[in-house]
């Protein structure tokens, strides 16, 4: 058979990195058929141009995997495939794990799945293709995804050498004259490949609004040290052919919530020379532990994504995560940023104890801070959490099936201490506040005053222009021109800095391979 792996976009929001589970189902699909993959985020199909994409490749399965906020493109795209095509759809993911019976048609809506695979998909997804090819496809598989959950002792690390990685390079929402400037300022990557990696799945902590802990369970299952490493060492090589800047992505929902089994990952990383930038998901909580820290540094950690949620213990115990503690964020912030590692800090508005004002508090205290990548999003009940049931029960959901009709940014319920509106224009002044041009200058100047290298300052400029982008849209180069110019006396700092070291620098030869780790570790690839 020809299968089609297709991961839906929105048309509201925008992943930055395209999703693994593509290429882990291609590596468990029996011998003997051909996969193909299309990641929405990357490849902006329409609905007619999907299905005549499928049409063209005489494709014969698709599967398509997808979270809450791509439900409706997903039952579109799968309408039209199935009833102009009549080729078969299978769907997975949390969303239809936890509403299995919308995709079948049990719940008034159209049917637009002819199977749905519950739960994790790794065990499951052999019986799926080969009972597609005899063309007997049950309606449901798996029990009924909260089960037993597939161990990751066998997990076969992803052949990324044998792949396109073009669809992981973030450099491609850069527009070219913006790139054409980096490469002046002598910035030696042309391509920024950020490529997920997955070591453990499972989060103990079950916060009300997360769906983590129901689909994956509270239980956490790893990979060995030597898979995850084999995996790292194909990315280093790659790295090393085509000069790109290849960094990584640990996916994992709690990267260390194993403390110890995080640090002899990361020791065997330094020992292994298998290190390359990277980025994880680390509660704030378990950052407090300056061995951990060090080893991160080590290893290549570079950003740790860590959702802060709120500033206000009220609305963290509110959310049943009160083992965040708002007067230790400085603290560990200042920490990492010791050990060259940055954070980019999630907020949500629209917890119950948030009242009106709380956007500026937390943009406040954002800038006494050293330079974090801020990203602030309004509270959202996805279905099947403890925050959805409370919120059915207590009356206050607005839009009880959102996803429907995904709009960004936009109030679903009833808070507590605000308007709809009111909750939205926090979540709108915080964005303001923390992406305006003195926000960019405040954080270089900290850069050049603390002593951070250029790399690292062009880094975080290029990453603040990215991140702006989730909220205020940059959809093409005159979006752009207008986000330099209005950024214009913090780059041409920058420029000047560069230009002024290269002229009091001695006639050098660059070097033919350089180490990313080390740029951002402080060392400038002609020093």
């Amino acid at each position: 058979m020809r299968i089609l792996l297709y991961v839906p976009d929105n048309h509201v929001t925008r992943n930055f990195v395209p999703q693994l589970w593509p290429f882990l189902l291609r590596q468990r699909t029996p011998s003997g058929h051909d996969v193909s993959i299309i990641d929405g985020n990357v490849d902006r199909l329409s609905i007619p141009e999907l299905v005549g994409w499928v049409q063209d490749h005489r494709i014969d399965l698709v599967g398509m995997g997808f979270m809450t906020r791509m439900a409706r493109k997903a039952y579109d795209a799968a309408i039209a495939i199935r009833t102009q095509t009549g080729v078969p759809v299978v769907f997975g993911g949390p969303h239809v794990t936890s509403l299995p019976d919308e995709a079948l048609g049990r719940t008034g809506l159209p049917r637009s799945a002819d199977a749905v695979v519950l739960g994790e998909a790794d065990e499951t997804w052999a019986e799926v293709v080969e009972d597609a090819a005899r063309g007997s496809l049950k309606e449901v598989y798996g029990p009924d995804g909260h089960g037993v959950k597939p161990t990751l002792e066998g997990y076969a690390p992803i052949d990324w050498e044998s792949l396109d990685l073009s669809r992981f390079d973030l450099m491609r929402f850069v527009p070219d004259p913006v790139r054409r400037l980096f490469r002046k300022l002598r910035i030696p990557y042309d391509k920024g490949y950020v490529v997920p990696v997955e070591t453990s799945r499972g989060c103990p902590y079950g916060c009300e609004f997360c769906t983590v802990t129901g689909f994956f369970g509270r239980k956490i299952r790893s990979r060995s040290n030597d898979s995850v490493i084999a995996e790292l060492l194909a990315l280093k090589r790659i790295a090393a052919r085509t000069r790109a800047l290849v960094s990584v992505f640990f996916i994992d929902d709690n990267f260390a919530i194993q403390r110890e089994r995080l640090k002899s990952l990361l020791v065997e990383m330094i020992r292994q020379d298998a290190c390359l930038p990277w980025i994880a998901q680390i509660s704030v909580n378990l950052l407090d532990d300056e061995e951990l820290v060090d080893l991160i540094a080590r290893s290549g950690g570079r950003f740790i994504f860590m959702g802060l949620e709120s500033v206000d213990h009220e609305s963290l115990r509110a959310t049943h995560k009160g083992f965040n503690k708002p007067e230790e964020y400085a603290r560990t912030l200042d920490r990492l940023s010791r050990h060259n590692v940055h954070a980019v800090t999630s907020f949500i508005v629209g917890l119950d104890g948030d009242r009106p004002g709380g956007g500026a508090r937390v943009a406040s205290e954002v800038a006494t801070w050293p330079p974090v990548l801020p990203v602030f999003g309004l509270l959202t009940p996805y279905p099947a959490t403890p925050l959805y049931e409370r919120l059915e029960k207590q009356g206050r959901l607005l839009r009880p099936k959102h996803w429907l009709d995904v709009v960004a940014f936009k109030g679903t319920f009833q808070f507590s201490h605000m308007s709809v509106d009111e909750a939205e224009g926090e979540v709108r002044a915080a964005w303001r506040e923390c992406y305006r041009p003195r926000s960019f200058a405040r954080t270089q100047r900290w850069l050049v005053a603390n002593g951070k290298a250029f790399d690292v300052q062009a880094m975080f400029l290029v990453a603040r222009l990215l991140f702006r982008g989730i909220y205020f849209p940059q959809p093409n180069a005159w979006s752009w021109i207008r986000l330099i110019g209005a950024n214009s006396p913090t780059i041409a700092h920058l420029v000047l800095r560069r230009l002024l070291r290269r002229a009091s620098a001695q006639p050098v030869v660059v070097p033919s391979k350089v180490d990313p780790v080390d740029i951002f570790q402080g060392r400038e690839p002609d020093e």
